[in-house]
């Protein structure tokens, strides 16, 4: 009997493998730039979690303090001038702000001391912490650090992950929580302290790192000191800290907008980012800010407690619309957000970014410097929460 042996073993040809590899390759760039935007969404997703936790933190701490807003200033800060030293040594010690024990049972905290504080340590300059928001004049911050948010411009505002606010989530500085997903540069400075077990890890050289997200610092003051006094067209308004509850922070249920009032937002231009991570416009370079990019769209959390994304595009948009329409008594000066401040008439951090020429030609300090404070409003129509 005769066994049959003769296989045929055809080999591919070099122009198939050629087809093979051209239509894995096609696929491949057909599925990446999905993979990327479904990832991308995801990061959004999570920053959107993590500021409604934040927010919902602020309704808790909000139900054991009368409605109000998170402060960390003494309500009569004003009646000695708004400055904390000759406060702790005429009226009271301030509240601290505390930052946590480390694993060693140390505290850890921006001290001020004073004759009437029971502690000895202490350093006037941390006044900038407890006030929700320190409104410097334009190159004022140091010279290299005219827009530099770390050097200049600082408060309370800034602070969120605080042991007085963090105590209503999960009692730690250091926590993803505070940090958005796509602020890769935040927790990859804040790794050390995410990954101890202690309620605060200094990082070396005693350096803190702040959260991605931070608080409308307009709903920290009363409503008077962003005012809009009818007919106040020269100053553009009615801008003061000097009267007796000028810090003392307002009950969450005055907003008049709740849909319209941001609450807190992402402070750094994550979204629709272009031109690299950093701002190299100034002697020390820092993230940009999410009021930079005519494109950015940050995510913000409102008092009524929606999240979306809202468009820096539309909020300029916005604002221009309230300025030019025809029952505007202060049309040339007066828009959503306050131009008299001592920041001046481009505001927090808009003019000269040095990379969007729509921003630095029609600057907005959305979310920062509202006017009228939380009874006013950032945007006209509310976008899907």
């Amino acid at each position: 009997m005769k066994v049959a042996t003769n296989f045929s073993r055809r080999a591919f040809t070099i122009i198939e493998l050629m087809v093979v590899v051209a239509i894995i390759a096609l696929l491949i760039a057909i599925l990446l730039p999905a993979i990327g935007k479904a990832r991308d969404a995801a990061l959004v997703t999570q920053s959107s979690a993590n500021i409604k936790n934040v927010t919902n933190a602020g309704y808790t701490y909000a139900a054991d303090w009368s409605d109000r807003h998170f402060t960390a200033c003494p309500d009569d800060l004003a009646l000695a001038g708004g400055d904390c030293a000759t406060y702790a040594n005429t009226i009271g010690c301030p509240s601290q702000q505390l930052l946590g024990f480390d694993t060693t049972g140390g505290l850890w905290g921006y001290w001020i001391g004073g004759s009437l504080c029971p502690q000895s340590v202490g350093q006037p300059g941390n006044c900038q912490v407890l006030k929700p928001l320190v409104f410097l004049a334009p190159g004022s911050g140091g010279a290299g650090n005219e827009g530099n948010p770390y050097s200049g411009c600082f408060g309370a505002y800034q602070m969120m992950n605080t042991k007085a606010y963090n105590a209503y989530l999960n009692g730690r500085f250091y926590d993803k929580v505070f940090f958005a997903a796509k602020d890769r540069v935040g927790l990859l400075a804040a790794d050390f302290g995410l990954i101890n077990e202690g309620e605060f890890t200094p990082g070396t050289g005693g350096t803190v790192v702040f959260p991605t997200y931070a608080w409308s610092p307009a709903n920290m003051f009363n409503p008077g000191v962003l005012g809009s006094r009818a007919g106040d067209c020269a100053s553009a308004g009615n801008f003061s800290t000097s009267g007796p509850a000028a810090y003392r922070a307002p009950k969450l249920g005055s907003a008049r907008f709740p849909e319209l009032k941001s609450y807190a937002h992402e402070k750094l231009w994550l979204q629709n980012r272009e031109g690299g991570e950093y701002n190299y416009n100034y002697q020390t370079k820092r993230l940009w800010l999410f009021n930079e990019g005519y494109n950015s769209s940050p995510v913000v959390a409102f008092v009524d407690g929606h999240v979306s994304q809202v468009g820096i595009n539309t909020c300029i948009n916005d604002d221009y619309r309230i300025k030019v329409q025809s029952n505007n008594p202060c049309a040339s000066s007066r828009g959503l957000w306050h131009r008299g401040t001592p920041m001046g008439a481009n505001g927090w951090f808009t003019s000269n970014s040095g990379y969007d020429p729509l921003v630095d030609m029609r600057p907005t300090s959305v979310f920062m410097l509202t006017v009228d404070g939380i009874l006013g409003q950032d945007i006209i129509k509310a976008a899907g929460g």
